[in-house]
């Protein structure tokens, strides 16, 4: 079923569509865990829609924290936006190898920057291919334009916010982890990861929200999802993941139905979870 809102979720046929359109710019924003044994740049390097740019997602953060692919400062995500040929005005889709995974973190990112005109190829590359659409291996040479990026900090939380929603509850905390990393029963994949969850996080992991063939479920489905896991529609929330990719997914699938006062909690566990003065349950 197609979904009603094209400005968050495009289909195949319609990035097909409007893939030589002067104002759209096509991001691969593939992005892999360590245990997936997978190089987005190289795979990049190797196959991609025609005129599309590689988001480096390790590259394109703030590295002077220990957190992994912390939102950069403005000033650096405009930088790297310009030398991708990326502008004010422009339409962008994103896409990755997984289909929904990475693409909606990069997607989360513009809107964290200020950028509203920004959706994710539902089904990704993986879709693309299945349907014989062309594919290249020639890097585009982009010309520079102007970007101007501007904090939106109503969609971003951070460690002293997530610590004062434990004692106020104004926020829903979802947590989109595997459930046996959610209740402490299996082990973190970072070294020196405590387990468990943020006090009075709600359980839903991301993969819930996508299709067997990794493109997200009807608006209908998200409701009901949402409705069965108890988050409340009135009340703001606050996405939550490993180290903020999957929690954008999320994001994405909670703006498709509808919920307003969504934010991201950047450091996710990867922050919350490696220090010794945030309480965790299990």
């Amino acid at each position: 079923m197609p979904h009603s809102d094209p400005t968050l979720l495009v289909s195949t046929d319609w990035l097909a569509a409007h893939l030589e359109a002067p104002d759209v710019r096509v991001i691969d924003a593939s992005w892999y865990l360590p245990q997936m044994e997978r190089d987005a740049k190289a795979e990049y390097q190797a196959e991609h829609i025609p005129g599309t740019v590689f988001f480096d997602i390790d590259e394109i953060c703030d590295l002077d924290v220990d957190a992994p692919h912390m939102l950069p400062r403005p000033e650096k995500f405009a930088s790297r936006m310009r030398k991708l040929g990326i502008g004010d005005g422009n339409r962008v889709i994103i896409y990755d190898g997984a289909g929904i995974f990475s693409a909606a973190r990069v997607w989360w990112m513009f809107r964290a920057m200020g950028h509203e005109d920004v959706a994710v190829l539902d089904g990704g590359l993986p879709k693309w291919k299945a349907e014989n659409r062309p594919i290249s291996d020639m890097a585009p040479v982009p010309r520079e334009r102007h970007y101007t990026a501007r904090l939106n900090n109503l969609v971003v939380r951070d460690l002293g916010q997530m610590l004062r929603n434990t004692e106020a509850r104004r926020e829903q905390v979802i947590d989109t982890r595997a459930p046996g990393r959610f209740d402490g029963s299996d082990p973190e994949p970072r070294p020196g990861m405590r387990s468990g969850h943020i006090p009075g996080a709600i359980s839903l992991p991301f993969m819930t929200l996508l299709n067997e063939d990794m493109t997200m479920k009807s608006r209908r489905d998200l409701e009901a999802i949402f409705e069965s896991a108890g988050i409340d529609a009135s009340t703001p929330k606050v996405t939550s993941c490993g180290s903020g990719i999957t929690a954008a997914v999320l994001f994405l699938g909670l703006t498709i139905a509808g919920h307003r006062h969504v934010s991201l909690y950047d450091g996710s566990w990867s922050e919350w979870g490696s220090r010794d003065d945030t309480p965790v349950e299990t």
